[in-house]
């Protein structure tokens, strides 16, 4: 029986939730012929307040003095 556990930061809503689930699902299905209704997917929203990179939290980052100094992962891509 599979199980996916998925930490996403922030928040997501239900619908976004429940096609994450879907795709993951899906993907299980597919690729290793996996019966769907063994598929088990728990996704875990983890508060920015709770989550750091680069020494710093990510909820810290939406300030203006704060912006990340060097290329990171992590951080939210410019628009």
């Amino acid at each position: 029986m599979p199980f996916v556990s998925i930490r996403i930061s922030g928040t997501a809503t239900r619908d976004q939730k429940a096609g994450i689930v879907a795709d993951v699902t899906a993907s299980l299905v597919s690729r290793l012929g996996k019966n769907p209704a063994a598929v088990q997917v728990v996704i875990e929203e983890v508060s920015t307040e709770n989550y750091g990179a680069g020494g710093q939290l990510i909820a810290d980052r939406d300030t203006p003095s704060s912006a990340p100094s060097r290329e990171d992962a992590h951080a939210v891509p410019s628009q």
